[in-house]
């Protein structure tokens, strides 16, 4: 319960839901346990009765003796039916506390996970894939609501239960008591080691049901290769092994699961067999009625529910345990990129890197060497270099995804460590190498940036970034929904949907890491003449690997393996015959074998 107890400032929380779950929970026993008393006086009734009442046949006394008898059996009926109907309505209030306060919990937990992922530094989101993310904000936090709710609503009424009714069945007859109790720990204990059995079997039915799923997504997505590879028959085997594999686990599960009622069922029978026996001893011995045997063959009955359920409660326990300990995990993890001095405020867009390396602190790849540049308000400057060679490294450190391992990246004069991180990064336009767009439409992907969304700002950043005629020529124009990923567009419609998103904010830098990757040379020259109206009073930094893109700027420095090796403008680079005037001419020789 260690990790459980995380959950603590939650229950504290919601403390009160918690106490009238208990008190209602409470009343629900009275009510459960208060209709055995009425039965055994019903049936101790008739029993003492109907002698006197077979004595009296065919006379008048007979008739008037059975209204008084039927009218005291139908009183008992009328309370029976009033406890079930009392106990109906607090079962409801249990529920209406207990289990909405698991919800309340969830719903919390959910938002600080979210919440505290938000806050995580990239280099987390390096080291952990999406879907264990994903799993620990839905299936661990659901296995952790079992715990919450049904746990502990079911914990609490076999508790109360268990102390309530067991003084009442020990005062009535301890001996027969004992006997009646004797099966249920064994029960418990079955009850147990079944649904632990049924859980690890049920992850295993999961775990082939994913890959079989996954195996399918994949033959479905990669249809075209698999036509195209006469590959169809493979696959077909493939997903039958898998298939196999499930219906294998499958079985399994039903095997177990069919033991489960079949036990419960015959130690409830042993239960009501000792029960029955020692009452009948009592009864000829004098001490109980016929009466007490049918009191507590309910009492068994009533017993039998919440002691069925302490096995599955340890498992759920168990499972909530192991969930929250991968929560916790993660809760645990704590950002480096922090503010030092929260400093808010207004910048004009100078861009300087004094010395700076940066290794990976997951891979251990040293992505920069001592690094020097500096870009003045309203100036751009052009990064040129090969794949691998620190370029997006640069645009990762001036947007403070990560912090220099050595040296200093500076704003304004000011250490990028000082600036509020979310004043900061709303003054920076960054339009990312891997293009990312939300599944929703057009208009909302462009502002996406905006705290409040002006038309005309999106208008104009979608003719910036050549991209408005395509928009119109959709038939819903800026509200076409682009699918996952914005799967409906090209790739170059979807690096200049995202240019349009940066710009739309009208940032004080603006990044754009190899935005021109996915478009024709004809689209990136329109795409380049515009952005020299959109580079206008603002500093640009051009991260690229074609010359092209980065002869816009004002500077162009050049890296090769993480270090810088040249830099000047255009014409002084080509004059150099250096490592530029190599990609410039590779470049220029295969554009006009293209064309």
């Amino acid at each position: 319960m260690k990790e459980l107890g995380y959950l603590n400032k939650y229950l504290i929380k919601y403390k009160w839901l918690l106490i009238w779950g208990l008190v209602f929970v409470i009343f629900t026993n009275i009510f459960q346990i208060i209709p055995a008393q009425f039965v055994r006086y019903s049936i101790d009734l008739v029993v003492n009765n109907i002698r006197i009442y077979r004595s009296l046949e065919n006379s008048q006394l007979q008739a008037d003796y059975f209204k008084v008898f039927a009218q005291g059996i139908l009183i008992y009926a009328g309370m029976i039916l009033l406890m079930a109907l009392l106990r109906g309505v607090f079962l409801y209030f249990v529920r209406q506390t207990l289990i909405v306060m698991s919800r309340l919990i969830e719903y919390d937990l959910k938002n600080e996970i979210f919440e505290h992922y938000q806050s995580l530094p990239m280099s987390f989101y390096r080291r952990n894939n999406t879907g264990d993310l994903m799993n620990r904000i839905s299936e661990d936090v659901g296995r952790v609501r079992m715990y919450l709710g049904p746990s502990i609503m079911y914990g609490l009424t076999t508790l109360t239960l268990f102390a309530m009714l067991v003084p009442v069945m020990f005062a009535i007859s301890p001996k027969l008591t004992l006997f009646s109790l004797l099966p249920l720990p064994l029960l418990s204990i079955v009850i147990f080691y079944i649904h632990n059995i049924i859980e690890h079997r049920s992850e295993e039915i999961q775990k082939s049901q994913s890959r079989l799923s996954t195996f399918a997504h994949e033959a479905f997505s990669g249809i075209r290769v698999i036509k195209s590879f006469t590959r169809e028959k493979e696959s077909v085997t493939n997903f039958a092994r898998e298939n196999n594999e499930y219906k294998h686990q499958s079985v399994k599960l039903t095997k177990v699961e069919a033991l489960f009622y079949p036990i419960v069922l015959a130690l409830v029978g042993l239960s009501i067999i000792l029960t029955v026996y020692a009452g009948s001893v009592e009864v000829i011995n004098g001490s109980l009625t016929i009466g007490n045997i049918a009191e507590f063959i309910i009492y068994v009955n009533i017993l039998t529910w919440p002691v069925t359920l302490l096995g599955w409660t340890s498992s759920q326990v168990k499972r909530a345990e192991a969930s929250q300990k991968r929560i916790n995990q993660f809760l645990k993890e704590k950002t480096n990129i922090v503010s030092l001095q929260n400093l808010e405020r207004a910048i004009d867009g100078k861009v300087e890197f004094k010395d700076v390396s940066f290794t990976y602190p997951d891979t251990g790849i040293e992505a920069l060497k001592n690094i020097s540049f500096t870009i003045h308000p309203g100036e751009s400057l052009g990064i040129i270099g090969t794949t691998g060679s620190g370029k997006s490294t640069i645009s990762n450190l001036v947007s403070r995804l990560y912090d220099a391992t050595s040296g200093e990246v500076c704003i304004d004069n000011v250490s990028v460590r000082d600036y509020s991180l979310a004043g900061f990064r709303k003054q920076i336009g960054v339009v990312p190498q891997d293009v990312f767009l939300f599944s929703d439409s057009i208009y909302n992907n462009i502002a996406f940036g905006l705290d409040q969304p002006i038309e005309n700002k999106i208008i104009q950043a979608a003719k910036d970034a050549d991209v408005y005629e395509n928009i119109q020529s959709f038939p819903q124009g800026f509200s076409t929904r682009i699918g996952e990923r914005g799967i409906t567009l090209s790739g170059g419609q979807k690096q200049r949907v995202s240019i349009a998103r940066a710009v739309a904010r009208e940032p004080k830098i603006l990044i754009l890491d190899d935005a021109l990757s996915a478009v024709d040379t004809k689209t990136e020259n329109n795409i380049l003449n515009s952005m020299k109206k959109i580079m206008q009073g603002r500093t640009t930094i051009i991260i690229s690997h074609r010359v092209s893109s980065a002869k816009l700027a004002n500077k162009i420095i050049v890296l090769h393996d993480g270090a810088l090796v040249e830099q000047g403008t255009h014409d002084s680079l080509l004059s150099q015959n250096g490592v530029y005037k190599e990609l410039y001419e590779k470049q220029l020789q295969t554009d006009e074998v293209e064309s």
